[in-house]
Order: C-alpha cells, then sequence, then structure tokens
C-alpha cells in the first residue's frame, strides 16, 4: 500500500497553484531547489512524472490524481478541525468550486452568501463553460462545480439544481440594422453574435440547430464574460444567447428584445461535489441544494 510523504504532495499542489517553482518556494519557505528536489523525489517514488514543464505547467494524468487526493485529504481535515475545535468560524477554510459565467451573475453568489458571512472562507471561483467545469473535479483543482452534465464522477454525487431558460436576444436597433427583413440562414451570416471562448459552443448549436448554419460560416465576438455579453446586446454590438432571469429588467424596459419568441435554449444544471465530503463542504452543498434550487426555480419562466 502507497504512503505518501504528504510534504510532496503539498508541494506540487503550491507548484500548480503559483504555477512556478519560484512561486512555489517562496509561499513553501523554501529553496527554489528543495521545491525541485521534493517534486523529482514524488517522481521517483511514482514511478513516472508528475507535471509537464512549461508555461503553463500542467499536472501528467498522474499528477492530476494525486492533486485529487490531496485535495481531498484537505476537506477531510477542515471537516476534522470542525469537529474538534470550538471555535470553527475563525479556521480559514480554502474552498475551490468551478462554476460557469452565467451561473455566476446571476444565482451563484446569492446562494452561498450566508456560508460566504458566517464563516472564514477563502473562496476560490474557477469560470469555465458549464460543460467544462467537471474537468476542474478531474484535475483535482476544484472539491465542486456547477455542471450541464449528468454524469457523476467516482467518488463524487451530483443532484439537479434546475433549467435556465436562454433567449436569443438583441437591442431594437441592432435587430432593425441585421434582421429588419427577419432572422434567418442569410442574415445571419452577417450579423454578428457572442461566444464565451473558443470551447464554448452553446451560441454554435442554437445557430445550427435553427439555421442549419456551421460555426465558421458567421461572425461572433468571443467575450468571457456574462455581464459584457449583456452589454454588448444592450449597446447593439452583438445578438446573443443570455440567460432570462438575467436581462429581465431589459426586456421590460425594450432595451433588449427576443428575437425568436418561439425558440429557445434549455439548459439543465447540476451540482457535483466529493461524495465525502462533510462539515463546511457539506454546509454549501446543503445551501447550493436548497437556496440554489428555490432561487432558480422563482427566477426560470416554464420551460
Amino acid at each position: 500500500m502507497a504512503r505518501f510523504d504528504y510534504k510532496l504532495l503539498y508541494a506540487l499542489h503550491t507548484v500548480m497553484q503559483e504555477q512556478s517553482f519560484e512561486g512555489a518556494a517562496l509561499k513553501l519557505h523554501i529553496s527554489q531547489s528543495a521545491v525541485s528536489q521534493r517534486i523529482k523525489a514524488l517522481e521517483e517514488y511514482v514511478a513516472q512524472p508528475v507535471i509537464i514543464r512549461g508555461q503553463p505547467i500542467i499536472a501528467t494524468a498522474t499528477g492530476q490524481k494525486l492533486l485529487r487526493h490531496y485535495r481531498q485529504v484537505q476537506q477531510l481535515e477542515s471537516v476534522l478541525n470542525d469537529d474538534l475545535l470550538l471555535d470553527e468560524s475563525e479556521q480559514l477554510v480554502n474552498i475551490s468550486v468551478a462554476v460557469n459565467a452565467d451561473s455566476l451573475a446571476t444565482w451563484f453568489i446569492s446562494a452561498i452568501v450566508s456560508l460566504l458571512q458566517s464563516r472564514s472562507i477563502a473562496l476560490n471561483l474557477l469560470i469555465l463553460d458549464e460543460r467544462r467545469t467537471t474537468e476542474k473535479l478531474q484535475s483535482g483543482e476544484a472539491c465542486a462545480a456547477v455542471s450541464s452534465h449528468a454524469r457523476i464522477l467516482p467518488g463524487y454525487q451530483a443532484f439537479e439544481l434546475g433549467k435556465v431558460k436562454y433567449l436569443l436576444v438583441a437591442s431594437p436597433a441592432f435587430k432593425q440594422r441585421y434582421f429588419s427583413d427577419g432572422i434567418n440562414a442569410v442574415s445571419l451570416q452577417f450579423a454578428p453574435g457572442v461566444s464565451f471562448d473558443a470551447k464554448d459552443n452553446m451560441h454554435t448549436r442554437f445557430i445550427e440547430q435553427h439555421f442549419g448554419l456551421s460555426a465558421n460560416s458567421y461572425p461572433r465576438h468571443t467575450v468571457p464574460s456574462s455581464e459584457a455579453f449583456v452589454e454588448l446586446a444592450r449597446q447593439g454590438a452583438a445578438y446573443c444567447l443570455i440567460p432570462e432571469l438575467q436581462i429581465k429588467q431589459e426586456l421590460a424596459s425594450g432595451d433588449l428584445v427576443n428575437l425568436l419568441p418561439d425558440k429557445a435554449h434549455i439548459e439543465t444544471l447540476y451540482w457535483h461535489s466529493w461524495g465525502l465530503a462533510g462539515g463546511i463542504y457539506r454546509q454549501l452543498a446543503d445551501l447550493i441544494q436548497t437556496r440554489g434550487r428555490e432561487m432558480l426555480n422563482e427566477k426560470s419562466i416554464e420551460v
């Protein structure tokens, strides 16, 4: 049975977190050479590389497994501290969660704010497209994730949060400029849309499904911000898919109009977290399960 030296695992965790051996050395209060020696010792112990040295530094498949194990041990230690220490609210806990930008811009913070106010938490949010957030669970970088995937990873648990309705919207001026004769496969080839990043395919899937256009047949901005999506649309610079619950005010005021009233994209969201998590991590999951579901159900219209 493997018995790991957690000093070595902590060095690996810190190198990945700081993305440099120099930064890890400063944080660990040891020399850069000592950090390298610890990584080398870990690689010798498991008989294979744990990182790919470069910019950025990338964990190998083995390194990802070791990181996931180390961070799960951290969670267990945090739970034990909750059980043993009388003044648990003063114990700083680092929590990393992978979440999509749309959830962050709408319901996520409101769902967990009571826990942030009552406990000493250093929250690290990893922002990715909802189809990719579970990658951060697999790599060990996050202890939980909001995802559009229902499939449960080994060692984790998941529950459905609710459904989010996305509308294709634009400003009245943008609609008049590009879609005065209607939105169709021809007019879409000249109108700029928006994607979150190069790997975000929600917009392109929607356009291909309803209009048969491939992703490279029309212009798109790449903007990794849900709030910027709204502003680009409101300012008449683009049309885009936006959660209805994020733009109710703009729709009511007429700043934005629904380009396709008879069509919408429905995304089902799930919460994934480590199955053995307890203590503050269980409190986080409970809040997401109760408040998150309530907020999505209250703010999302019938689908």
